[in-house]
């Protein structure tokens, strides 16, 4: 048996590892040519529109992490306090890394184009990687640093609330921005005035191109930075009663599972049937055979460590079936999709009727997959090995947020090519890049929304323990007050990111318009859109629209808890955890099939572009992009939210309930 003392050291080290690598794999791509004067005119566009829409939303959250660090630091401990403070800069860091990193690699990616397609795609994935290692990488350090400087796991809990708030506005505010700029980009450019995606002509083509890297790079790692961290504390918290072994033993499977991505990565490459996603899948499960063998190495030498191991593999092996279940409900390739398509010939009312069915149908799988999860990992090791097998499935993020933060890079150098008029064979390595950019957002959206669940699970047990509740009586009324609540926030919470994007999307809308109509020459390409002003737009009704919905996940929690008592505060998460897990799959899978429908139909299906199979799709497209890209992704963090706050306030929840239904 490993020296427990040196699982820290390990984690650590893993932790500065990964780092480093993230460091190589930037200068990698940073080296790289970045095309043209007009190329890097258009990159740097998008990057100072990204900049300034994350500093402006640093600031904006600045004085809600001050009041939260007084009241923890106050009412609970300093040591809280201070994690707490180190869970925010990791998470903001951890989003602000890669997203330099994508606004960077997209114009370079475009000129990799021109060498082909291998170049390409193994330039985007390095810029990726970047992402996935730095947020791992930042992790670790910061959890098995402060268990090291504190010696106590409750100071883990702040490091882990930090980490749910940024990731919560990160999620809000990117999510509102990324939809608000493409919807109104897709509503005036493509169905009223005709022209393609990414036309320079259109005003809102740079915001859309900004809104890819704030929402699917700066806020999927935060997202994934804040699951991977609190379910790890979860399960140590978890393993608190059976001994030191069982509270270090997650810190070191988190370890382990980064290792192996790192490892991993490097077998990504593009094999001679020049398929993306096998080259992504390779990667993928070397990543999880080198865990398994390592988990096995280990815990085989370990009394009663096979029933230890079982909950690893079950959470490896959820992480590969979550991949395969949401691509066959969103990639282009499966029936799903193609039935989608096929709706969008009698109309936009049957294509959303059945991109609506596909997403609600698409729950079931995922969800029996949780069950045959926790039920396995249970029998393996009670809560504890539930708690083990999520931490085991996050540990994979690394290599997951790779293949996600692929994605916006490779959608930008598509749209750097467009914009710049490059060749018509570079736009052809693009487009297909891209088009697989979309799969792996959508299945990372899926492994994001699972892992949200199985997190939130483990943080609603460690809840359980700390308020010392044995049970959960659901003819209590108290209880029931509490699961409804828990079960209506995510609807609430969806409504209001629903409605920000369509009061964001109609003044980016009427901002398109009015330049279409004022700018002379400008639909002819005589005049150059303002494009500052749609990003500006874009900015500011984000950052506006965001503070209610993010107030409102930190408040119900806290109301419930101490009007009601701690019984009530177990009903609201477990509503919440259940209704959020399934609405957040429903909207991400809906959205994706949408999308990729349409995209089937503009590659020639039932009259291609301009058709009226397209127009309906568009239609599609746009209801879902708020919905995959906005409220879906978003609950993963309210869900995490309502968790971290209850437990962080759990001893004073206990101490100053008013009970008022007994």
């Amino acid at each position: 048996m490993i020296v427990l003392a040196v699982i820290i050291g390990f984690a650590l080290v893993i932790g500065v590892l990964a780092l480093l690598y993230a460091a190589w794999l930037s200068y990698q791509v940073v080296k790289s040519p970045a095309g043209t004067p007009k190329m890097q005119e258009i990159s740097k566009a998008i990057q100072e529109g990204a900049n300034a829409f994350l500093m402006r939303q640093y600031k904006t959250l600045l004085p809600i992490v001050v009041v939260l660090l007084a009241v923890i630091g106050y009412f609970i401990h300093t040591h809280m306090a201070i994690a707490f403070l180190v869970g925010v800069v990791s998470s903001a860091l951890a989003g602000y890394i890669g997203m330099q990193v994508s606004v960077r690699g997209n114009v370079r990616v475009a000129e990799a184009a021109k060498k082909g397609l291998a170049p390409a795609l193994a330039l985007a994935f390095k810029g990726g990687a970047v992402t996935g290692m730095a947020l791992v990488g930042l992790g670790l350090i910061g959890m098995g640093g402060l268990y090291y400087i504190f010696g106590d796991l409750v100071p883990l809990i702040g490091y882990g609330f930090g980490a749910s708030l940024i990731s919560l506005f990160a999620r809000v505010g990117g999510g509102i921005y990324t939809k608000a700029a493409d919807v109104g980009a897709d509503l005036v450019g493509k169905i009223e005035a005709g022209i393609p995606e990414d036309d320079p002509r259109n005003p809102a083509v740079i915001a859309d191109n900004v809104g890819d890297n704030v929402g699917d790079c700066a806020g999927m790692a935060a997202d994934v930075f804040e699951s991977f961290v609190v379910t790890v504390i979860a399960a140590m918290l978890l393993g608190t009663a059976s001994g030191l072994f069982f509270v270090e033993l997650p810190l070191f499977v988190a370890g382990l599972g980064v290792l192996a991505s790192i490892l991993g990565s490097i077998f990504v490459r593009l094999g001679k049937d020049r398929h993306i996603m096998k080259a992504f899948y390779k990667g993928i499960a070397v990543t999880a055979l080198l865990m398994l063998i390592g988990a096995y190495a280990y815990l085989s030498n370990v009394p009663d460590g096979i029933g230890w191991f079982i909950a690893v593999a079950v959470g490896v092996a959820i992480t590969g079936l979550i991949f395969w279940i949401t691509e066959y409900y969103t990639a282009k390739e499966f029936a799903p999709v193609k039935n989608v398509a096929e709706a969008a010939r009698t109309g936009a009312g049957t294509n959303l009727i059945q991109g609506l069915a596909v997403g609600m149908q698409s729950t079931a799988l995922p969800a029996l997959l949780i069950i045959a999860g926790i039920i396995i990992s249970f029998l393996a090791g009670g809560l504890y090995g539930v708690a083990l097998a999520a931490a085991a499935m996050l540990s994979l993020s690394g290599i997951i947020i790779a293949v996600d933060s692929y994605g916006p890079i490779t959608d930008n150098a598509g749209g750097i090519a467009e914009m710049s008029r490059m060749p018509d064979k570079v736009r052809k390595v693009t487009d297909e890049l891209d088009a697989v950019g979309n799969t792996t957002k959508a299945t990372t959206k899926g492994f994001a929304i699972t892992g949200a669940a199985l997190g939130a699970l483990a943080l609603f047990v460690a809840f359980a323990e700390e308020t010392r509740l044995e049970s959960v009586n659901l003819l209590e009324p108290a209880v029931v007050v509490g699961l409804f609540v828990g079960a209506l926030l995510p609807f609430l919470f969806s409504s209001m990111l629903m409605t920000a994007v369509g009061r964001a999307a109609f003044e980016i809308v009427q901002e398109v318009r009015r330049q279409f109509k004022e700018i002379k020459g400008l639909m002819q390409g005589k005049a150059r859109a303002d494009y500052a002003r749609c990003v500006d737009i874009s900015t500011k009704t984000a950052l506006r629209e965001l503070a209610l919905p993010g107030i409102m996940a930190v408040a119900t929690p806290l109301l419930v808890g101490f009007l009601f008592g701690a019984p009530a505060l177990a009903g609201l998460l477990a509503g919440a955890i259940a209704s959020g897990f399934l609405l957040a799959l429903t909207m991400s899978n809906a959205g994706a099939a949408w999308d990729n429908a349409k995209k089937l139909i503009e590659g020639g299906l039932y009259g291609g572009k301009g058709s009226d199979a397209h127009k309906a799709a568009v239609v599609g497209d746009t209801v879902g992009d708020p919905l995959k890209d906005t409220a879906g992704p978003a609950l993963n963090a309210l869900i995490k939210v309502v968790n971290t706050v209850s437990l962080v306030f759990a001893e004073l929840i206990l101490g100053y309930t008013l009970g008022l239904l007994g």
